[in-house]
């Protein structure tokens, strides 16, 4: 575990950040460090990069960690932590079907450690599951109650069934030990530190059409998607971590738009008509993504405030500025 800056003589709540090099996770450490918290940003780099939070380094009140939560080092649990957030997980197809294992332990054995860490420490503990939990649904819009549709031995089982997996040790630790704990379950969220090779809608079609290739859809495009632009998500992760409410509660913006829409939208952007290349779908992806959000309405007076034209509009001016 290698450790660089330290944070102990600043005041301020002390935020502990798993996954915390990753984009959302980058973003999360931003927001904690501009409210005059400390923070512990703690990533492994398996699909995090250091550059995310390279602005970072220079404050006192920021300490980088490379670590895994798989594997987290007793030495860390002598902080006590103020707040915890799990992120640490690779997150797009091609990582988790890269990293299959790392996938189910970071979500299991990682949810564990970091479930004991909280248990010491009295802190406030925040899961981050996913959509993904409803697997293909078959209902159009999806309610925290709604059980989900996953195939469990599919190619996507290790990203579904390990977020699940987390989602339930959070819920026995509670139970067992009274840990406060909260699950928040994120749908597709896009925005700046996306990687250009993250295997996700957005960035894929933002790369191919500015390297004037053919934008590829998976099927016949007509399924639909629901994106939030990041600053709205960790709006919403920062409201969930005071709230005293123990439930899954689904973070997400309920605009709900097809792939081929959305690659019409990025081409009117850009300004650039691209070919569509269409390719055999892909197994297990689901046909329909969108949240209710009625939960975090009510609890939290949360709703996306950034449009999709907005966020891709910001996502792509990244994209351009990184690809120079």
């Amino acid at each position: 575990m290698q450790v660089y800056r330290t944070g102990q003589d600043m005041k301020g709540r002390k935020v502990f950040i798993a996954g915390g090099a990753g984009f959302i996770g980058s973003h999360l450490c931003d927001r904690y460090i501009s409210m005059g918290e400390r923070v512990w940003c703690v990533d492994n780099l398996a699909t995090g990069v250091k550059a995310n939070v390279e602005h970072l380094l220079s404050s006192p009140a920021f300490t980088f960690v490379n670590a895994d939560v798989i594997t987290l080092e007793k030495t860390l649990f002598g902080e006590n932590f103020d707040m915890i957030f799990h992120l640490a997980s690779p997150a797009s197809p091609p990582d988790y079907f890269r990293l299959p294992i790392e996938t189910l332990k970071a979500n299991s054995i990682g949810t564990e450690h970091l479930l004991e860490l909280a248990v010491r420490c009295n802190a406030r503990f925040l899961f981050t599951s996913t959509s993904e939990v409803y697997g293909d649904p078959l209902i159009p819009v999806q309610k925290e109650e709604y059980w989900g549709n996953v195939n469990s031995i599919g190619p996507r089982s290790v990203y579904d069934e390990a977020k699940r997996y987390g989602e339930a040790m959070v819920m026995a630790y509670q139970r067992k030990y009274r840990a406060d704990t909260r699950i928040v379950r994120i749908f597709n969220t896009y925005g700046p530190r996306m990687r250009l090779g993250d295997g996700r809608v957005i960035p894929n079609f933002i790369a191919q059409i500015l390297e004037n290739k053919p934008l590829t859809v998976y099927g016949d495009g007509k399924q639909t998607r629901s994106f939030c632009y990041v600053d709205d998500l960790v709006a919403g992760l920062a409201g969930m971590m005071e709230l005293d409410y123990r439930m899954p509660v689904n973070l997400g913006n309920p605009g709900e738009f097809t792939v081929l829409e959305l690659a019409e939208i990025i081409q009117k952007i850009v300004g650039k008509k691209t070919r569509i290349e269409f390719l055999p779908e892909l197994e297990d992806d689901p046909r329909r993504r969108n949240p209710d959000i009625s939960r975090a309405r009510e609890l939290l007076g949360w709703e996306p405030s950034v449009s999709l034209e907005e966020g891709l509009r910001k996502t792509i001016a990244y994209f351009k500025e990184k690809m120079k």
